[in-house]
């Protein structure tokens, strides 16, 4: 019988198994698979993980779980920020309480430096509210009966040598209110840091030695205010103001007012001391100076008339 005899160069389609593996890149072509090819699997698919069907139950309860989790993630992300700001409005509301009460009467000395003179008067005050104060000037003599008051919006100005009534109109409101480096505006638009400004704590901790807070003001789109920013220091114990900065819109320094001399008034220890100082000029100074200083005391509104104002 006839045999055909293989090729050499045709034998690695007969290797052992032990060869296979290296020429896994040629088929056995004649070998026989147990199963038809329909149902072979791949084994690219062999090498892929089984992830097993999650039932809808389980599915709604996953996300359940993680939608509990962001919302107490929020939560404690948002409690110490509601926290804070609760913590500065009542620290704001504590600053502001030092000088207002529903009314009050006062007697302060204010000295007035500036290049060209140096002036020092006298003068009792009185207020009702925030809509209501009226002052006279009761040191020098020669200055004496001159008052201002304000009812609303409005300022009006007595000259006891000319017996004369002012009504200030609005291109005076920038002017120096008695010479002072405070406006009339000053007067007319008396701000509560609290209600006027959007507040946050800038700094707190120990500076040059001092325990203090240091608060960052900034105007809320419906304030009538004219400044641009507000820096505010107090001490941490007590919460007595230190300084506070002035910036205007172009965030530069206008005007720094400062408090000293801890003395007690109205029931209270409070800096008997206000310092103004103007940025540009920072050799003049307005000072204030409280002599007496009470609260809640009963003032009646005919005190704030036109017809009060020419009364010594």
């Amino acid at each position: 019988m006839f045999i055909l005899s293989i090729p050499k160069f045709l034998s690695f389609y007969y290797a052992p198994s032990a060869i296979a593996p290296a020429l896994r890149c040629y088929p056995t072509p004649y070998r026989h698979h147990p199963y038809p090819l329909s149902q072979r699997r791949r084994k690219s698919d062999m090498q892929k993980p089984v992830i097993p069907l999650i039932n809808t139950q389980v599915k709604s309860l996953l996300i359940l779980l993680l939608m509990s989790s962001i919302t107490f993630s929020f939560q404690a992300f948002a409690e110490p920020i509601q926290q804070e700001q609760t913590r500065v409005k009542a620290l704001l509301n504590e600053i502001d309480d030092l000088w207002r009460g529903s009314s009050s009467y006062a007697v302060t000395s204010m000295k007035v430096k500036t290049e060209h003179y140096t002036r020092t008067m006298r003068m009792e005050g009185w207020s009702k509210g925030k809509e209501k104060t009226l002052f006279k000037i009761i040191e020098p003599l020669r200055e004496k009966g001159t008052a201002t008051l304000k009812s609303g919006n409005h300022i009006y100005t007595y000259l006891p040598k000319t017996d004369r009534t002012i009504k200030l109109t609005s291109g005076m409101m920038m002017g120096a209110w008695m010479g002072s480096h405070l406006t009339n505006d000053d007067l007319v638009k008396e701000a509560r840091l609290e209600e006027d400004y959007d507040a946050s704590i800038s700094f707190e901790g120990e500076r040059d030695g001092i325990n203090i807070i240091e608060f960052s003001l900034i105007p809320k789109l419906e304030a009538a205010v004219v400044w641009g920013k507000l820096t505010l220091i107090i001490l941490a114990d007590g919460h007595t103001p230190i300084v506070e900065y002035y910036y205007d819109e172009d965030m530069i320094l206008t005007r720094t007012i400062s408090f000293s001399e801890m003395k007690l008034l109205g029931g209270r220890k409070r800096p008997s001391v206000l310092r103004v100082v103007p940025a540009d000029k920072p050799d003049e100074y307005t000072q204030f100076v409280y002599e007496q200083l009470q609260f809640d005391i009963k003032v009646k509104d005919s005190l704030f008339s036109l017809s009060s104002l020419k009364k010594r």
